[in-house]
């Protein structure tokens, strides 16, 4: 998976919008942003799942999928090293960050998985 790959999932999805936050892309979805790229350092993507959704990642993909540090990763968001991931799992993850950033009307876009 590449910078590029990542890019392309996240604004395949309804209404998913390319901004920066703190100097990286993000993705947003009604303002709200549900992945940011390149973040801590290159060749790294954060997805914003809920603690809930978190462990599905984190255990089944090991090294791949790891909880940011502190509160932050507490409250779901997952960081992803891109060169070990596949994108199968990544566009999974961008799916349900998606759906957790996007109002009602919006994720009514896509069917339920």
């Amino acid at each position: 998976m590449t910078a590029r790959d990542f890019r392309r999932l996240a604004l395949n999805l309804p209404q998913a919008a390319e901004a920066a936050h703190h100097g990286h892309p993000d993705f947003r979805v009604a303002e709200r942003v549900f992945a940011t790229l390149d973040y801590p350092r290159r060749g790294w993507g954060m997805i914003k799942l809920t603690p809930e959704q978190q462990p599905l990642f984190v255990h089944t993909r090991s090294g791949a999928f790891v909880p940011a540090q502190g509160a932050w990763g507490r409250g779901g968001a997952t960081m992803v090293r891109l060169r070990t991931v596949s994108r199968t799992a990544v566009r999974e993850a961008l799916l349900l960050a998606w759906r957790n950033r996007a109002p009602p009307r919006v994720a009514a876009l896509l069917a339920s998985p």
